[in-house]
């Protein structure tokens, strides 16, 4: 657990046992980012900051979809971040902020063992990176959480990237015919498709939870407002690229298909065409074929007349079928 006070000036670290200390200076305001929450994290926030029992309950527990709640000094919020998990699966790595004009409390949901822990913390260490840098100065809490969801929505649309150069090789092997394995290939395209509605869904939410945080008037300071406009806008772009994205890759799994389908109806026709050439030649071996082959009797003039009939008629029809197109 890492505690700063930050000012115009700079920021300082502190001890955890310095927080209320902290939070009754004037000057400045408190970030304390939580690596995972706990027991001492759950402790932390019901006995300094004494948050609701549901707010801090939801902060040590997994949330699947993005909320917002307000409460009457400061503002609860669960977002989400993708990251590609093996087999094409995605990760939700869970972002809950408790933001007021005093402080900001940043906690990383659980994770999941596949995760890299600094993964869930990918946005709040550049954040801090940032600050220790002296590239921001934040002035208020809103401020410091602007910085780090921008983090959060550039990450969507770089995850968004990653699946946007997948389905642009998955297309050039479609209209290239070099497909491969097709089970593998519809796999790969599915796949695909899945990380991007993943990333649109959590783009989508974020934008209801701002949406609403901005309808609040006692939690979210006017001069705020603005702010989650822009936050707005952010998670809108990502959703909106996701859309295309998925609607282009749409188009590639249907050209894939159609290409499937032609080529089946192609095999079908030339199994029609075989089916047809060699009827006639099932049909006279079926009336003659007993009557001419007996054991020692066969009749060999008429043998050679039948051969050459089920000759002709297949050379000719072939011959015909060619003439239609056909092979």
């Amino acid at each position: 657990m890492e505690v700063r006070h930050i000012t115009t000036e700079g920021f300082e670290e502190h001890p955890v046992e310095n927080l209320k200390e902290l939070l009754e200076r004037e000057e400045g305001f408190v970030w304390v980012d939580i690596p995972c929450g706990d027991p001492d994290t759950a402790r932390v926030l019901s006995e300094v900051f004494e948050f609701h029992p549901l707010a801090v309950r939801d902060s040590v527990e997994r949330n699947r979809v993005a909320r917002v709640h307000p409460y009457r000094d400061h503002v609860f919020i669960v977002l989400h971040a993708p990251e590609l998990g093996s087999g094409g699966h995605v990760h939700y790595l869970e972002l809950d902020q408790f933001i007021s004009t005093r402080f900001l409390i940043t906690v990383h949901g659980p994770i999941n063992k596949a995760v890299d822990t600094a993964a869930a913390m990918r946005e709040t260490n550049l954040v801090a990176r940032r600050l220790e840098a002296g590239k921001i100065r934040p002035r208020s809490p809103f401020d410091l959480s602007y910085a780090i969801v921008s983090a959060l929505s550039r990450h969507q649309e770089a995850f968004v990237e990653v699946l946007t150069q997948q389905v642009w090789q998955l297309e050039q092997r479609v209209t290239s015919g070099h497909m491969g394995d097709p089970e593998k290939f519809l796999d790969e395209m599915f796949r695909a498709r899945h990380g991007l509605l993943a990333v649109r869904t959590m783009a989508a939410l974020s934008i209801e939870a701002y949406g609403r945080m901005a309808t609040f008037s006692r939690a979210v300071p006017a001069e705020v407002k603005p702010v989650l406009a822009d936050m707005v806008d952010q998670f809108e772009r990502v959703r909106s690229v996701a859309d295309g994205e998925k609607e282009y890759l749409q188009g590639v799994i249907e050209f894939y298909r159609a290409r499937a389908e032609t080529k089946m109806t192609i095999a079908a026709e030339r199994l029609a065409v075989i089916a047809v050439v060699t009827l006639p030649i099932t049909a006279l071996s079926s009336i003659y074929g007993m009557n001419i082959i007996v054991n020692a009797n066969t009749h060999v003039a008429q043998l050679i007349v039948v051969l050459t009939v089920m000759v002709v008629m297949s050379t000719l029809l072939l011959i015909w079928a060619k003439r239609q197109g056909w092979l």
